[in-house]
């Protein structure tokens, strides 16, 4: 399951990440007893509170759009935000980075936490 990504200070889902998301969609359909975990993300720059409050509501977004295509909100173990915390590049307080390189880091990740057979 591909992560999806968000604009510098969004939390609404992209046109692009609504694709990907109608891919999960349809995985979660083909596996019906699948449970997952979603774990969103921000670049570091702004304050580290403001962070993980909008990596929060990145991840509640994700959750509900996944709600409004009809999974069921049992199959949606969590929804967290860890701000900053987890980048995956160099791209820290301090560091100067392109803005392709924070928008790797501005992210909601799925976690397959049980159900899925092949």
């Amino acid at each position: 399951i591909n992560p999806i990504f968000f604009d510098f200070n969004k939390s609404d889902i992209r046109p692009d990440a609504a694709y990907e998301l109608e891919n999960i969609v349809a995985v979660l359909r083909e596996h019906p007893k699948m449970t997952i975990k979603i774990e969103s993300h921000t670049d570091s720059r702004g304050r580290d509170n403001y962070n993980k409050k909008l990596s929060d509501r990145r991840a509640k977004s994700t959750r509900d759009y996944l709600y409004t295509r009809g999974i069921e909100t049992g199959r949606i173990q969590s929804a967290i935000g860890y701000g900053e915390s987890q980048l995956i590049n160099e791209c820290k307080n301090g560091v100067k980075c392109s803005d392709a390189k924070h928008e790797e880091n501005r992210r909601s990740k799925f976690l397959i936490t049980g159900g899925y057979v092949k």
